[in-house]
């Protein structure tokens, strides 16, 4: 089901916005909706010293690296595409 929203603006406002979505082919609906869906996922969610703890933590655990070259490495992931 489709929610309608309005939002009052300056009429200046509402002709840049309309001019830029001509601009990129959109109209101005779907311009805005581009626009709010990319500001939603720029918004952090959760808390940061949460996040910094969770890499930490991730950061602490052993790691071993495999004592080759990196160019052996690459001929050994290059030879498991060819066999698939």
């Amino acid at each position: 089901m489709s929610k309608r929203l309005q939002v009052v603006m300056e009429e200046s406002e509402y002709e840049a916005f309309e001019r830029r979505a001509g601009e990129l082919g959109l109209t101005l609906s779907e311009w805005v909706r581009q626009a709010l869906r990319e500001a939603e996922r720029r918004l952090s969610t959760g808390d940061v010293a949460t996040k910094l703890a969770a890499i930490d933590a991730a950061a602490s655990h052993p790691c071993p690296v495999p004592a080759v070259e990196i160019d052996q490495m690459l001929a050994e992931i290059e030879a498991g595409y060819l066999r698939g």
